[in-house]
């Protein structure tokens, strides 16, 4: 990890999934410096004595607040910002908190990195905010669009380089249905399945690391990263765990939640329409248009009608035999074999 060689690396919510993730590819590299940056106390303080790495400092504070933002930010070379509320029912009732982690937020951790001359910033979205309808999605859609104009106002060859991934379920992340449904499993309880039929996107925490370190490497101001991913129905995620778990229970459905979509956008069709095509990832380079009204409402796109979205329906489709290899390789899973 040499492009990591003696530099500092601030992650936002670093206590999350994707923090520890991130923690345990670059623990044994030569990083000078990790920190981690929240404002939940105990899981930090379960972190540090875990790790006991004198590479990892801690820091206490909120994203809304940017005194405690700024107070992390001196020294730092690059940001991973995964800080964010990001369960569908809670932001629901209570979209207001969802503006002001995941929108103000943002920004703050955005204005802070500028002015402290950080190298790279990768803010991390999820496929949500792709033709949103929950309140999560639409927080995380506008957290997009902040990120995407801070970056167009810089500009290329800016002192701080920002740009945006955005990705679909990461496999037994904290909060999803996969450890939910091993607990049910396990106690002999019925699963819960909402839709049956519900599809959606499969990365591992290994592939949301990827794909930030590739958009760290390759990005642009303003340049927005798609990892191309399978999916897989809900009814073949479940029965398969239960494969896994050689346990076979009853699954009820009991209906779709506030803010569920059947399937998941990746990439929309506008996006689409200017996407290039690098291999295993989609780049989005930011729109570079002006105000000039003209551009907007009398020379339009005629590429973006003929355009098809990149959605959990229409990409590759996983069996249970996939489903269960995919599986195999999270930790809650190896040694089940």
């Amino acid at each position: 990890m040499s492009i990591f060689k003696d530099k500092i690396l601030l992650i936002t919510g670093g206590t999350g999934s994707f923090g520890n993730a991130v923690l345990k590819r670059f623990l044994d590299s030569d990083i000078k410096e990790i920190r981690i940056f929240s404002r939940d106390e105990k899981k930090q303080d379960d972190m540090r004595h875990k790790l006991q790495n004198e590479k990892v400092k801690f820091y206490i504070g909120d994203v809304r607040d940017k005194r405690s933002v700024d107070g992390a930010m001196y020294g730092v070379d690059y940001i991973f910002h995964a800080a964010a509320l990001k369960q569908v029912p809670s932001c629901e009732f209570f979209p207001i908190q969802a503006v002001k982690t995941n929108i103000f937020g943002t920004e703050n951790v955005l204005d802070s990195a500028i002015e402290h001359g950080v190298k790279n910033v990768v803010v991390l979205s999820t496929d949500k905010a792709a033709y949103p309808i929950n309140a999560m999605g639409i927080s995380k859609a506008m957290m997009e669009k902040v990120t995407i104009a801070k970056g167009r106002q810089l500009g290329k060859n800016a002192k701080t380089t920002i740009c945006c991934t955005r990705y679909g379920n990461v496999m037994a992340s904290r909060g999803s249905v996969i450890p939910l449904w091993i607990d049910q499993i396990e106690k002999g309880e019925d699963i819960t399945i909402t839709d049956p039929n519900m599809t959606r996107f499969m990365m591992t925490l290994d592939d949301a690391v990827d794909l930030v370190i590739y958009a760290w490497q390759h990005g642009e101001n303003g340049d927005l990263f798609v990892q191309k991913a399978p999916a897989v129905t809900l009814d073949v995620l479940a029965n398969s765990i239960m494969e896994l778990l050689k346990i076979k229970t009853d699954i009820r459905v009991i209906g779709t939640r506030h803010g569920e979509k059947l399937y998941e956008t990746l990439v929309t069709r506008e996006e689409m329409a200017r996407a290039e095509d690098m291999g295993n990832y989609f780049r989005i380079p930011c729109d570079t248009r002006d105000l000039n009204y003209d551009k907007y409402f009398v020379k339009g796109q005629e590429k973006v009608s003929i355009m098809e979205d990149y959605h959990s329906h229409n990409t590759y489709r996983l069996n249970q035999k996939e489903m269960v290899e995919l599986l195999l390789k999270l930790d809650e899973f190896k040694n089940r074999k």
